[in-house]
């Protein structure tokens, strides 16, 4: 890491203090708010790549080798109606097959992460082809995540999701770029609701500073930050 922070002009120190600054105050001052399911809506699904989902690595959401960074193969691409301009990067969904003769009837549902964009196919009819075009609701997931809820022949199916909070073991991950005047940060592995609204950077020699919602998962600062302890914040939804 120390190596990899030089190379784009860093040598941190890096002391990463995560806070949730939503509710009321505990011991630290801060709670980390309970994430409820919201309803059952209607949407539909389809796959991409195949059974290894070496095509899923990578993304919209920035997150690279989906496997190394806690994701594995239960994943989607969201539709530009739910990615949010990628602001629902992290969110986790149940998503079970409904109403067509492909679904598997003994598994109740599945459950998968947004790790990428399903961009619109505006040369084919949305309810031919272009499958993620707005407004549609859709879901291109990872072929082994599409086959634990129907058969894959079917291509298209119609489900039921619903958002649910997500399970994520090991801890908030975090992966740097940028130079001595702008910082960049990728936040992986997100328990809760999943994903983030706001994050602030604080150096030992600065107050908190406001970062900027780049892509994806990705939040930014322009300011110099070299030499220095930091601590991050973040606001969840």
């Amino acid at each position: 890491m120390a190596s990899f922070l030089r190379s784009f002009g860093f040598n941190f120190i890096l002391v990463v203090l995560i806070l949730a600054i939503a509710g009321k105050s505990n011991a630290l001052g801060y709670t980390h708010p309970i994430f409820r399911p919201g309803p059952w809506r209607l949407a539909h699904a389809t796959f991409y790549g195949d059974e290894s989902a070496s095509e899923t690595m990578g993304g919209a959401c920035g997150y690279g080798n989906l496997f190394s960074n806690g994701y594995g193969t239960d994943t989607a691409a969201l539709s530009s109606t739910l990615f949010n301009n990628g602001y629902a990067c992290g969110t986790c969904y149940q998503i079970k097959c409904y109403n067509s003769p492909h679904c598997y009837k003994y598994v109740p549902f599945t459950t998968v992460t947004a790790t990428n964009l399903c961009p619109p196919n505006w040369s084919q009819d949305s309810n031919n082809g272009g499958w993620c075009n707005p407004p549609r609701a859709h879901f291109d997931m990872s072929k082994p995540a599409f086959m634990k809820i129907a058969a894959w022949k079917a291509g298209i199916v119609p489900v039921l999701f619903r958002r649910v909070p997500c399970i994520k073991p090991g801890g908030i991950r975090f992966a740097f770029q940028g130079n001595g005047y702008w910082l960049l940060v990728y936040v992986m592995n997100v328990a809760g609701g999943g994903d983030i609204a706001n994050m602030w950077v604080k150096g030992t020699r600065t107050g908190w500073i406001s970062m900027s919602h780049n892509w994806g998962a990705s939040y930014q600062a322009f300011a110099t930050l070299g030499g220095q302890a930091l601590s991050f914040k973040r606001w969840i939804i």
